[in-house]
């Protein structure tokens, strides 16, 4: 989830390294601030609307102006790391649930929790919203939004295959990708991840086989206290994700990551892609697919008829460097609220943060009916919490795509890959 969105060249290494060494964000003499605003998840159409939400702002705060930096996606979580270690140049920043664990340990982000103590705000945010702003007793960010896997499919193409519907588990999926795979036409099935975050694919599968042995406050492990990755079941799934990237997938995906997916899908080669709800923009305005095409599925099951969702989250935090903290948490205040929090979430087509949104008529109908279903059926969509906020979460990924990457291509087996996994958690959990 995550390393998502395709790759925007605002701005270049040089250029965000000069921003990173910017002078003070206190308060000029005549009392005018400047937050200097770092995005991670970069893409043209979200900068544009980043960029009206901020000018809304300095509109109803016209002591404050915000500069928003947008690195290329594919470098810019080490380009924040890099600022927030300098010190210098940033304000309010762009936090992961996969980020915010190490940049937390290092004490580079600023622990809210004092400034919105009492806070009306609070009262509007949907419980998961509350829960993942306030984390082991510290508010870093406050979520813009949530993440969740489904699946997009050609309805065209299933019903020209002879299917009656889209794949409901990951053996289906199987089942359809191979009867899809046409390489000589340039059609495929399945729009496989091999490249950047490839793991989380890997997971999905695994947690979906596991489903009735999960620890939900921990999805990579099972409630006997071993991992998800020593089960035989882990080794079932497995071999079936292998065999979907031979049998059912573009042989270039072994490379793939989120731009190229994507692509797959809206351009029309590959019938089936799973990826995250902000997704349906990017369909949406496909020359090549029309919307009577395709459509969202809820996430893939295991044998049991289970899967499990994890809930993945990122919001706006603050520096621990940052000399205008009052004025940082006033803009965090704006963003969480009110037609700015609407407004970021339907153009993001990310999973909402107020309330409100339960009586929205756009989260019920087309695409988004798919979050309606998983919502509605709990106990087949199991919402599970990743360890994604520990310091270690970024070396994992470094290890795991790394490894999947070598069975892709021959030089691993499933078998090592999975005792490999098992040994790192089981050796990371207990110490």
């Amino acid at each position: 989830m995550k390393s998502r969105f395709i790759t925007s060249a605002a701005v270049g290494l040089a250029a965000v390294l000069a921003l990173a060494g910017c002078g003070s964000s206190a308060p000029a003499a005549d009392g005018q601030v400047t937050l200097k605003m770092v995005e991670s998840l970069t893409n043209p159409t979200r900068t544009d609307t980043i960029e009206k939400l901020i000018a809304g702002f300095e509109k109803e705060n016209p002591k404050i102006k915000v500069e928003l930096i947008s690195p290329p996606t594919d470098q810019a979580d080490q380009k924040i790391q890099q600022m927030l270690q300098s010190g210098k140049g940033i304000d309010v920043v762009e936090a992961r649930d996969i980020t915010v664990g190490s940049f937390g340990a290092n004490k580079w982000l600023y622990d809210m929790s004092a400034d919105l103590k009492g806070w009306d705000g609070w009262n509007n945010l949907t419980d998961n919203a509350v829960n993942y702003s306030k984390q082991d007793g510290k508010t870093y960010y406050i979520p813009y939004g949530f993440y969740g896997l489904s699946l997009f499919y050609r309805t065209d193409v299933v019903k020209a295959a002879g299917f009656s519907g889209p794949p409901a588990s990951w053996s289906d999926l199987l089942e359809q990708s191979t009867a899809m795979n046409k390489p000589a036409e340039n059609k495929f099935g399945y729009a496989f991840r091999g490249g950047a975050n490839a793991n989380s694919n890997a997971v999905a599968i695994i947690e979906a086989y596991v489903a009735d042995e999960i620890d939900k406050e921990n999805a990579f492990k099972l409630t006997s206290g071993k991992t998800i990755f020593s089960s035989p079941k882990a080794q079932e799934a497995m071999d079936l994700y292998i065999d979907l990237f031979k049998k059912g997938s573009p042989p270039s995906s072994v490379a793939w990551g989120y731009p190229e997916m994507v692509q797959g899908f809206t351009n029309g080669s590959t019938s089936f892609l799973l990826q995250d709800p902000e997704v349906i923009a990017t369909v949406k305005e496909s020359k090549s697919i029309t919307s009577e095409q395709w459509n969202v599925a809820p996430l893939l099951t295991g044998p049991s008829g289970k899967a499990i969702q994890p809930v993945a989250s990122a919001g706006w935090g603050i520096a621990e460097s940052s000399k205008a903290k009052p004025e940082a948490v006033k803009l965090i205040k704006y963003l969480a609220q009110g037609d700015a929090a609407t407004t970021f979430t339907k153009d993001n087509s990310l999973v909402p943060i107020l309330k409100s949104a339960a009586q929205d008529s756009f989260y019920s109908t087309g695409p988004w009916a798919a979050y309606v279903t998983m919502t509605e059926h709990p106990d087949t969509y199991i919402s599970a919490v990743q360890p994604r906020g520990v310091s270690w979460w970024t070396e994992w990924i470094k290890k795991s795509d790394g490894e999947l990457q070598r069975v892709l291509t021959g030089q691993m087996s499933t078998t090592e890959l999975l005792a490999g996994w098992d040994s790192y958690w089981s050796q990371k959990m207990a110490g």
